[in-house]
């Protein structure tokens, strides 16, 4: 089985992500737009380009149409991606169905993890710890009994089975906010995943986010490439992630990994798939504790990070496997995958700003200036250009500015990730690029200590105007007195040095 002609069911830097994978292995590929998305630079990358009836998100959401376009176009291949349809069961059953390849995982396996409780179940047959919860879906009088039977002062998390991203979550601690709550969160996933089932977890208040990347080639075969820190999220959604987790407790890190193969094998997993945990840094033994929370069934965001520090092409190996290539094919046996070399970190670059109390402040418009920065370890992915409008009806996601330091000091990558996001100019709308600098700036980050709810802690502090003066390594036109254009430094004010960690 080969692949011999591949669309790219997605939009933005992850459509050309894996239409710059797909261009690597010599293979001819087709991107699909919606009607409002024409001038979207992934649009350009593609062998050929098909537009789909429908505006906004919808169009990409739409799966008899992809379907129909991938054979009108000769496609034999979708990648999905991520977002979207790449979680979708139905989707990938229809691929087969019409003879397409689904470059993701079966569709059993994306049945089975999509659905939250079922992966719960999965963990409990295995004996991979979980966070005290309900593994199905409940009511909100569930939700309720499950809160007041905790000790005093503890919190519940109410979860949408479906889907992720942190859409359907909400926090409850005082049980006459539950109802509410609840309702707000049935809402979002229905809306979201189009299911409104919740099921609910006990809340742990300060744990490290840690995350295992496997990859599988359904035969039994199942690798890691090692785990990813995504403990810096604003509101459930990541923002700053690691590869490997700075700091981490040798046993404790080979216990993750262990948990993660040992469910991925369980499954007979097939391609890509990350598995996501919570250390418990609060435990009362003294030893933080992990726990299973969930596992997404397709390519992460994140998985940049994991490319930088094994040099492994995640995306590459994805389309291989699915065109029935085995882990020892590709030389992705358990023993053929080197130890980390030195940190990755992946910083968000969204169209918005933040508020001091943590409300995110959507951005847009026409972009007149986009200079990504560039050199020695340092990566963007994204789909800005000069001229390019953006659409609301979109995520709020512009570019991933990705660095690599081969020292094994998490501080050389925090300065080299700092110093690429002072030499990316955009102008035209806002970026978070202001609190991305203020947060690796902040003594506790370069230290290493956090949590999952940092941000939340300490936003206040990283959006003050005292704390917002950083360096601008680029030039700015300004009009001259001759009426020509000319140049001036942007850096201003000197940004603080880099504290110790």
């Amino acid at each position: 089985m080969s692949v011999t002609k591949l669309m790219v069911a997605n939009r933005g830097e992850i459509a050309i992500r894996v239409l710059r994978a797909a261009s690597g292995l010599g293979i001819p590929t087709v991107a699909i737009y919606s009607q409002d998305d024409a001038q979207s630079l992934h649009t350009r990358k593609a062998t050929e380009a098909r537009q789909l009836p429908g505006a906004g998100a919808a169009a990409y959401l739409d799966i008899e149409q992809i379907v129909e376009a991938a054979k009108e176009t000769g496609c034999d291949a979708i990648h999905p991606g991520y977002g979207f349809l790449s979680e979708n069961a139905a989707f990938a059953t229809r691929c087969a169905e019409e003879g397409v390849t689904f470059i993701g995982p079966r569709p059993e396996t994306l049945a089975l993890f999509g659905d939250k409780t079922q992966a719960r179940q999965l963990a409990e047959r295995l004996d991979v710890p979980l966070i005290p919860g309900i593994s199905k879906p409940v009511s909100v009088e569930e939700a309720r009994a499950f809160l007041a039977s905790l000790p005093d002062g503890q919190a519940i998390m109410i979860k949408a089975v479906s889907g992720g991203g942190g859409r359907g979550m909400r926090a409850v601690s005082d049980p006459g906010e539950l109802e509410q709550a609840y309702t707000r969160c049935q809402s979002e996933a229905q809306s979201a995943f189009g299911s409104g089932e919740l099921y609910v977890e006990q809340l742990i208040t300060r744990a490290r986010h840690i995350e295992v990347q496997i990859v599988g080639d359904g035969s039994g075969a199942v690798s890691h490439l090692w785990e990813r820190e995504c403990s810096i999220q604003r509101r459930n959604q990541k923002l700053v992630e690691i590869a490997p987790a700075p700091g981490l407790d040798a046993g404790l890190r080979d216990e993750l990994l262990d948990a993660a193969v040992r469910m991925a094998q369980e499954a007979r997993y097939a391609s890509l798939g990350t598995f996501e945990f919570l250390v418990n840094l609060d435990a009362s033994d003294g030893r933080p504790a992990f726990a299973f929370i969930e596992a997404n069934a397709r390519l992460q965001v994140e998985h940049t990070v994991t490319e930088e520090v094994t040099g492994v092409d995640l995306v590459q190996a994805q389309i291989q496997i699915a065109a029935g290539r085995s882990l020892a094919d590709l030389g992705l046996r358990q023993a053929e995958i080197a130890p980390p070399r030195g940190f990755a970190m992946q910083a968000r670059v969204n169209m918005e700003t933040m508020g001091a109390d943590g409300t995110a402040r959507p951005s847009g418009g026409t972009l007149t200036v986009f200079e990504a920065p560039s050199g020695p370890g340092i990566r963007t992915d994204s789909f800005g250009y000069a001229g390019y409008t953006t659409s609301p009806r979109f995520d709020s996601l512009l570019a991933k500015v990705i660095c690599h330091s081969p020292t094994s000091e998490l501080r050389d990558v925090v300065t080299r990730t700092y110093g690429a996001l002072s030499e990316f100019r955009i102008e035209g709308l806002e970026t978070n690029i202001p609190l991305l600098q203020s947060l690796l700036r902040h003594p506790d980050f370069v230290a290493g200590d956090w949590y999952t709810r940092f941000l939340d802690d300490h936003i206040a502090e990283l959006v003050a105007p005292e704390n917002a003066v950083h360096e601008r390594l680029f030039f700015e036109p300004v009009a001259a007195s001759n009426g020509r254009a000319a140049a001036t430094p942007a850096g201003g004010a000197a940004a603080p040095a880099l504290p110790h960690a």
